[in-house]
């Protein structure tokens, strides 16, 4: 279960979870498609169709403060976006 970070809540991929039955996570850097299948399917008791799987790159960020301009950059990880099977759905909000 250590595999899965977080999971991605954007409105982008609310509407994806809506519309195409997909849910993005942020998971491990060395996890594979097929263990990411099978972390979603135990937590959160469903069927996993399809495992599509990124790694985002960095973003540089500045901005101008009193000491002058500060640079750096976001953090990189791996994106898993996942598709159920019909029917199935995820409730991210359900334990709050």
């Amino acid at each position: 279960m250590a595999l899965i970070i977080k999971p991605i809540v954007t409105e982008k991929m609310n509407l994806a979870g809506e519309k195409f039955n997909r849910y993005g996570f942020m998971v491990e850097r060395t996890a594979n498609k097929v263990e990411i299948k099978k972390a979603v399917e135990e937590m959160y008791n469903v069927q996993v169709e399809d495992v599509n799987t990124m790694i985002v790159a960095p973003k540089l960020k500045q901005r101008w403060t009193r000491s002058g301009l500060l640079r750096g950059k976001t953090n990189s990880y791996k994106k898993a976006v996942v598709t159920l099977k019909e029917g199935e759905k995820i409730d991210f909000y359900s334990n709050i």
